[in-house]
């Protein structure tokens, strides 16, 4: 199939097909007019992908792993124990992203529960921060 059918049927844009291509994640084979050929395999690898994307993971560490992998008909499983490492650094990446969010909500539910409750009709004025040593004047 050619790239816009394996566009329609993954749902990924052409652009984004040939981003991955670029990236080393497909090998399409090639015409002799230069037109890339897809086949179910391409199409079920970049459903792949995009698990792997959604997990995280960057495509530099998709490249890496892809090879490691099968597709059981359900989507992508290793093939081999020496993803682990990869995948648990992947993993306590993730968790320090999380950490660090978690935090900044912590962080912005206290701002939230030390402003005062207040209409829209306020002074817009009052609201206004001056750093120090700078005059709000009306």
């Amino acid at each position: 199939m050619r790239i816009g059918a394996l566009s329609r049927r993954t749902g990924v844009s052409q652009r984004l097909l040939r981003y991955y291509e670029e990236q080393g994640l497909l090998q399409p084979r090639r015409r002799p007019s230069g037109y890339r050929e897809y086949d179910e395999e391409d199409a079920r690898t970049v459903q792949g992908i995009r698990t792997l994307l959604a997990a995280g993971l960057s495509t530099r560490t998709i490249a890496e792993l892809l090879p490691c992998t099968v597709n059981d008909g359900q989507g992508l499983v290793p093939a081999c124990s020496g993803m682990l490492p990869d995948l648990h650094r992947e993993r306590e990446r993730l968790d320090s992203a999380i950490a660090d969010l978690v935090a900044a909500r912590a962080a912005l539910d206290t701002i939230i529960a030390a402003t005062p409750p207040g209409g829209t009709e306020e002074d817009p004025d009052a609201c206004r921060a001056a750093a120090p040593g700078v005059t709000v004047t009306r």
